[in-house]
């Protein structure tokens, strides 16, 4: 993976992440290091009230599906096959040699992009179509975020036809919903 790709995924990681306090002692060190791609978001960060910044956040990411950060979300929706999905998270962090541990799922962009700046993007590869999804759900929105999306995004190979086609089918039809076992039961003393 080039070394300039490494720096964005790393400094998208933290930009996607909830702005605490954490977050903001580390402005001046995501603007010292990050990659031009991720100035506009810094400059609106920087410039935006803590408060008001956190806010942003909750409306954007928190009660919006069509935001989710959890990439296995965009695939497999709230169905019992997201369970899998997120084993092969983990699993593909422990085999480059790295465990999982945090607040979050594994799947979490962020965790995510902060694993690609260490082993390469292959997580945001194969799930290039949610990210592209979630790109276009956010510049649809009209938040800042969604410069983050494009800067991380732009250092993926294509975006080829498949990539475009299969993120916008998905984005008209929504994430699969689980079918299974939804029958309505009958009544206890309902006769047939």
């Amino acid at each position: 993976m080039r070394r300039d790709h490494a720096i964005l995924h790393q400094a998208a990681a933290f930009c996607l992440a909830y702005p605490d306090d954490e977050f903001h002692d580390r402005l001046p060190l995501l603007r010292a290091a990050a990659p031009p791609a991720l100035d506009a978001f810094l400059t609106y960060a920087e410039s935006t009230e803590r408060r008001e910044l956190a806010a942003h956040y909750v409306r954007v990411f928190d009660f919006k599906n069509r935001h989710s950060l959890y990439l296995s979300w965009w695939r497999d929706g709230d169905t019992r096959r997201r369970g899998m999905a997120l084993v092969a998270f983990k699993e593909a962090y422990r085999a480059h040699g790295l465990e999982f541990s945090g607040e979050e799922l594994p799947d979490f962009l962020p965790a995510v992009l902060e694993f690609s700046a260490q082993a390469g993007p292959h997580l945001l590869l194969e799930h290039r179509a949610g990210l592209e999804l979630l790109r276009l759900a956010l510049t649809d929105h009209g938040t800042p975020y969604a410069s983050v999306l494009e800067a991380v995004c732009a250092t993926l190979p294509g975006p080829s036809p498949k990539d475009r086609a299969e993120a916008q089918a998905l984005a008209r039809s929504g994430p699969p919903r689980e079918e299974v076992g939804l029958e309505p039961f009958a009544l206890i003393g309902e006769h047939s």
